[in-house]
């Protein structure tokens, strides 16, 4: 098997899409509040760390690869936190605008005892401006061509809009780049003719209006994948289906790939780590099964670890050893 190490290192990859602060407040919890029927958090600590597409580009670092960020913080506090854990991870920041009229999107978890008790959030979702969409725009046209492959991180937080989704792609395209897309249902199907599609089945299901559910071992999922296909015209259809693994389709072959028994801790940024692995083994020209198997190993990994934490490669290609077949990667 050859080393995911060698194969990534020196791979650039552009990721464009919203990038947050994601905060913890890590305490214990002994006793109830008398005031309200609520746990009391005794904090003992308090950490800052990389969300979003910033967490994708924390996975890509982690990965071994170079991770080319592109998107927009807000002239605020939460902003200039995040461009400096940006610069202490090594990741550059300088395809990141700042903007006057947006807030910096932070999500801030109370953990206790390795557990989510509460998640607060503060952000915008409207769309951007004609002005700082030409910003955006400009900013990306100058990093594509950097890269080997291009990920959308689309979290419906109005960076990415049905004005600039196509353009994006069609450069993309047009220079023969990959483009791995993780998406959320405002846009769903704003992204046509890119190579790898990845939502999950719930956003599958929203996204077609279907009424039932898609069973995921079942030809229900097989049909509703094709639907999908038939209006995005995507390479690959790549789905993730939480305890039952994931389920990958291109044109001449499918294949259902199960989950991992895992000690699950926290599946916060598991869809991050799973994104930026499947971007670069389709930079390699893995073969889609090989894909799967890696991908769906990555996110199984991570939720094992409490909050948003990037992948290790050293623990992955171990992993692979012992649950992969021996020629992945060759």
């Amino acid at each position: 098997m050859y080393s995911l190490k060698e194969k990534f290192k020196g791979k650039n990859v552009v990721i464009i899409g919203d990038i947050m602060l994601d905060s913890y407040i890590m305490g214990g919890v002994e006793r109830i509040s008398p005031e309200a029927p609520v746990p009391v958090v005794n904090i003992k600590q308090r950490e800052d760390r990389l969300g979003g597409a910033a967490n994708v580009a924390l996975n890509i670092k982690a990965l071994g690869a170079n991770p080319i960020l592109c998107s927009i913080v807000g002239n605020d506090n939460e902003g200039r936190i995040l461009l400096e854990l940006m610069k202490e991870s090594g990741i550059s920041t300088e395809f990141i605008y700042t903007s006057t009229f947006r807030n910096t999107t932070a999500k801030t978890r109370i953990m206790a005892q390795k557990h989510q008790l509460l998640r607060l959030d503060n952000e915008n979702t409207f769309d951007l401006s004609q002005e700082e969409n030409t910003i955006f725009q400009n900013l990306a046209e100058n990093a594509i061509p950097k890269s080997d492959v291009v990920i959308f991180e689309d979290y419906n937080k109005g960076l990415l809009t049905h004005f600039n989704i196509p353009y994006f792609i069609k450069l993309c395209n047009e220079k023969e780049i990959p483009t791995a897309v993780d998406p959320k249902k405002k846009n769903f199907w704003e992204y046509e003719n890119v190579t790898v599609f990845k939502p999950n089945l719930k956003e599958l299901k929203e996204a077609l209006n279907w009424s039932e559910d898609i069973n995921p071992v079942t030809e229900s999922l097989d049909i509703a994948v094709e639907q999908m296909e038939a209006k995005l015209k995507n390479k690959i259809s790549f789905i993730t289906l939480s305890e039952n693994g994931v389920f990958i389709k291109d044109k001449k072959e499918s294949h259902r790939v199960p989950a991992h028994i895992r000690n699950i801790s926290d599946v916060s940024g598991a869809g991050d780590t799973v994104i930026s692995v499947a971007a670069l083994c389709l930079a390699n020209n893995f073969p889609i099964y090989h894909i799967a198997q890696i991908a769906n190993l990555a996110g199984g990994l991570v939720c094992e670890e409490p909050g948003v934490v990037p992948i290790n490669l050293e623990k992955l290609e171990t992993e692979l050893v012992k649950n992969i077949v021996p020629n992945v990667g060759k």
